[in-house]
């Protein structure tokens, strides 16, 4: 049986500095987009006071861009809701901030609540509405950034883009 332990052999990897990976300064991995949008949602002081709420329909500000990505803040009051969309060729990470949204797909509807996340991929279709008698908040991740927003009428049904709009 050989005594030498990984380490012994290996050395301390941590010497190794070719072997360890510089910290970026933009994320690029699903992982690091989920840890960014978590990392915003902790720190209320980067949002919470840019929050509006607007009763005619859903406020949406860009909190940040960086190289192919951005990041939007919406916020939702009571009966407000996305319309059945996906995201084009984006994929993405939902996190709601406060309140209680609903997400319906073709596979069901689930409940949202603050610290919740979704991560989705080009295509996926999804509607978003608040259906609490509270307003909501979440934070949205898209990469690419966001540059359609192709609208459905049913989940197997054609997508249709509506000219001109586009909104997160």
């Amino acid at each position: 049986m050989n005594s030498d332990s990984d380490l012994q052999i290996a050395g301390d990897i941590l010497e190794v500095t070719h072997l360890l990976q510089t910290p970026r300064e933009h994320p690029a991995t699903v992982a690091e987009f989920v840890g960014l949008a978590r990392s915003l949602a902790e720190d209320r002081s980067q949002w919470a006071h840019l929050v509006r709420y607007d009763a005619v329909s859903r406020w949406y500000h860009r909190l940040r861009t960086g190289p192919g990505y951005e990041v939007w803040l919406l916020s939702w009051v009571p009966g407000q809701g996305s319309g059945l969309h996906d995201h084009g060729r984006s994929s993405g990470v939902l996190t709601v901030l406060e309140g209680t949204l609903t997400e319906r797909t073709e596979r069901g509807t689930r409940a949202l609540r603050a610290g919740a996340q979704r991560v989705f991929a080009p295509g996926y279709v999804h509607e978003v509405v608040n259906d609490a008698l509270e307003p909501a908040v979440s934070l949205h991740v898209y990469y690419p950034g966001l540059t359609e927003m192709p609208m459905h009428t049913a989940p197997h049904c054609e997508a249709r883009t509506v000219p001109g709009v586009l909104t997160p």
